[in-house]
């Protein structure tokens, strides 16, 4: 993901020309462009507004129901008191017309807003080529994430993937090595090889991307594994690529082993967690140690992207490349 700071006006411009630069790479039509820029306008705009600054990431996604590019703006703001009041047309607590937010939803295929006061505002807008088929009811998400470069850095030197087989779900974060083109081989390749060999156990897929990253310069890598069936997470880890169990207001942090994919290890190990609902989260050492997800009343009720999205801004290092993967059942 592209990562804007907005302070002021040449912020929103350099906002709007990296949602519509995107756009016009992955082929967006002129009408879907001109929605997408209005939308990353009324972001960045609503932050110098309301937020006294703040960040635009600007991305593409793809899930079970649509594909396109999603922005995300966030702000350590006031936050505010009634998100309701706020997504519609003609409320304004800074004395203009207030169709921003209103003018967001409409342009939209999907928003999610989450705010608490003194701490700040999130909203996630995704738009997307084609809508839903009409009488078609909406999927919940499930899942999403935010991959962010080290300052400076033109490509990220971490990466994530998700795999569905029935009702069973994997997660994978990897963190190259450093930062740079490099680093971003790295993850990469162990995204593939995580594709490739998603059907074997989760200790024997940890062995598999430690074997195939020899050729690089190395990554940490973390999968965890859910089957509902049996009320179950599986997880195995090399290096320092965090997971976070959410469930009923209680944190559970899982193991990882010592040492570098592709490089050296201890024995592979995976380890079995009780789990039936809640969120799982997996984030690269971009973020802080200390991430606290207890902090954020009704979190689990926001949009997964979302939720990647406020711990990044909250509990990112900015002196690494930064991956927060969620998944929520």
């Amino acid at each position: 993901m592209k990562s804007v700071g907005v302070n002021d006006q040449s912020g929103v411009a350099e906002a709007r020309r990296a949602a519509t630069d995107l756009a016009h790479r992955v082929g967006f039509n002129e009408t879907d462009t001109g929605k997408l820029a209005l939308v990353a306008t009324e972001l960045s705009t609503n932050l110098v507004k309301h937020g006294s600054g703040g960040e635009i990431l600007v991305g593409s996604y793809e899930d079970n129901e649509s594909q396109g590019i999603e922005i995300i703006a966030l702000d350590k703001g006031k936050g505010m008191t009634n998100v309701a009041a706020c997504l519609e047309d003609g409320y304004s607590s800074a004395g203009t017309a207030g169709r921003g937010l209103g003018a967001v939803v409409r342009q939209s295929h999907f928003v999610d807003v989450g705010s608490w006061p003194g701490i700040g505002t999130a909203v996630l807008a995704r738009v997307a080529p084609e809508a839903l088929p009409a009488g078609k009811p909406p999927t919940v998400p499930t899942w999403g994430g935010v991959s962010v470069p080290k300052a400076g850095e033109d490509v990220c030197g971490d990466a994530w993937s998700v795999s569905n087989t029935g009702d069973v779900r994997t997660l994978m974060v990897a963190d190259g090595l450093g930062h740079g083109p490099e680093a971003a081989e790295a993850a990469v390749e162990a995204v593939r090889l995580f594709q490739r060999y998603n059907g074997h156990t989760v200790a024997n897929l940890i062995d598999y991307i430690h074997g195939g990253l020899r050729a690089t310069r190395g990554a940490a890598v973390s999968i965890a594994r859910f089957d509902p069936a049996i009320g179950n997470i599986n997880f195995s880890g090399i290096g320092n690529v965090a997971g976070i169990i959410l469930t009923a207001g209680e944190t559970k942090r899982m193991v990882s082993m010592a040492g570098t994919a592709g490089f050296n290890t201890r024995k592979i190990r995976a380890f079995d967690y009780t789990f039936t609902h809640g969120l799982v989260i997996l984030h690269s050492d971009g973020l802080a140690s200390n991430v606290m997800v207890d902090r954020y009343p009704n979190l689990s009720a926001r949009h997964p992207s979302l939720i990647a999205a406020i711990l990044y801004r909250d509990f990112t290092r900015h002196r690494d490349d930064a991956t927060v993967l969620v998944a929520k059942w």
